[in-house]
């Protein structure tokens, strides 16, 4: 499919349906909440885009999915990036653009790098690549804004200290949530990356 160019008519027409799916599994999300914070399937079609269509794809797919984060954020539909935003909006932007970007730049990197090897194996790695890069930037971004993160934690009356609200309220289980669902999926993403390579 590369060798064709990237926007040739069947690329197109599944970048739209991955489109699509990133919107929907997004807006989905809001309402699959463990913790502070929602867990995402959003990284589903963001991996299987950075694998069958390249990192750049996978880049492009990530980066929409933080605009989506923001938009959600905005108009008050999720409550957490709502605060951050009104107290930070140049660092809210840069840590949802930027986490969703380089987990399905990452993404299809690992895969391309690792499939030459063995595309099975690569297509696990790569969709446990996409959380773990995920989940990482959105801790590093927030510790960056920790006095942010603190009057939150401040104005919902949670009596913890801020590392613990963030590797384990925040990330601990929505991140191992999506760690399983990526993994558990990897074998059907592969499959299914397979056929439509065919095509």
């Amino acid at each position: 499919m590369k060798k064709e160019g990237l926007f040739t008519s069947k690329n197109v027409a599944v970048i739209a349906l991955l489109v699509a799916l990133v919107a929907i599994f997004q807006f989905i999300g809001g309402y699959l909440r463990v913790g502070a914070v929602n867990f995402t399937i959003v990284l589903i079609p963001i991996v299987i885009g950075s694998i069958i269509l390249g990192k750049a794809v996978g880049a492009i797919l990530g980066f929409l999915f933080g605009v989506i984060v923001l938009i959600q954020g905005v108009t008050g539909l999720d409550p957490f990036t709502y605060f951050l935003f009104s107290q930070n909006p140049f660092m809210t932007i840069a840590i949802c653009l930027v986490k969703g970007t380089v987990a399905g730049f990452l993404s299809g990197l690992t895969f391309e790098l690792l499939s030459k090897k063995n595309e099975y194996v690569a297509t696990v790695v790569s969709a446990i690549v996409a959380p773990v890069v995920n989940t990482g930037l959105f801790i590093i971004g927030s510790l960056i804004i920790k006095n942010v993160i603190t009057a939150y934690m401040q104005s919902v009356n949670l009596g913890v200290d801020v590392f613990y609200f963030l590797i384990i309220m925040c990330a601990g289980v929505n991140f191992l949530i999506e760690v399983c669902l990526n993994a558990i999926c990897a074998p059907s993403l592969y499959k299914l990356t397979k056929t439509l390579k065919r095509r």
